[in-house]
This record gives C-alpha cells, sequence and structure tokens, in this order.
C-alpha cells in the first residue's frame, strides 16, 4: 500500500473548473494503475478515471468524457485530474486510489484498489 493524500477541492458554479491533485508518498514499482473515484450524496462510489502509471493509458466514465482529463507526473508522485464545463450533478466527494494490477477492463472498479486517499470535496451550484 501507498499513503495518497488529495487537494484540490473546492466550491464552484456551474460550467467553472478545478483541478484536483493526489500525491503518492512513493510511486513504488508496485504501483501499475491510479484512479480518481467519487461518491455524491445519497449515490454510490463511482469510477471517474484511471490512468495505467507505466503507459500512460487513460480511461474515463462516460458521464465525464470530454470534460475531465487525468494526469500524473512521474517526477513528482502525482496525478491529476482537471475538471471543466463542472455540473451540479458533479458534486461529490473525491477520492484518488492506486492498485498493483493493470487498470484494464477494471478500471472503475474499487474494490480492486488497495490504497486510498482520504478524499477531498467538490461542490457545484447552479
Amino acid at each position: 500500500q501507498v499513503r495518497l493524500v488529495e487537494s484540490g477541492g473546492g466550491s464552484v458554479q456551474s460550467g467553472g473548473s478545478l483541478r484536483l491533485s493526489c500525491a503518492a508518498a512513493a510511486y513504488t514499482g508496485s504501483i501499475t494503475c491510479m484512479g480518481w473515484f467519487r461518491q455524491g450524496p445519497g449515490k454510490e462510489r463511482e469510477g471517474v478515471a484511471s490512468i495505467n502509471i507505466q503507459t500512460g493509458y487513460k480511461y474515463y466514465a462516460d458521464s465525464v468524457k470530454g470534460r475531465f482529463t487525468i494526469s500524473q507526473d512521474k517526477a513528482k508522485n502525482t496525478m491529476y485530474l482537471e475538471m471543466n464545463l463542472l455540473k451540479p450533478e458533479d458534486t461529490a466527494t473525491y477520492s484518488c486510489a492506486a492498485k498493483s494490477l493493470w487498470c484494464g477492463g477494471d478500471w472503475n472498479r474499487a474494490d480492486t484498489f488497495n490504497s486510498w486517499g482520504l478524499g477531498t470535496q467538490v461542490t457545484v451550484s447552479s
């Protein structure tokens, strides 16, 4: 497991933008996939985006395609989520996660990730 710390959450109006960061204590050689998950009020947790650390291949939920961009800076051991054109339905607690498996078809399965941050709140008002 690796310690993960999110930052960058906040409150914005609909149409606004935010950039989330997830700093890992260390990009160990065992981490192969990192992702962002969110849980809104009264909703189940859902995978938003994931990235294969070695290849940089990215995965997105249909609900955020074209609006959100996941990226990484290996030198800083940090993953990012650039969120544009935010909608009220994007309001949620966003958490980053990591695992020692390829993202693949399980890129959005929370139960396959074994390291989690505490989360950061994103609130979008209409």
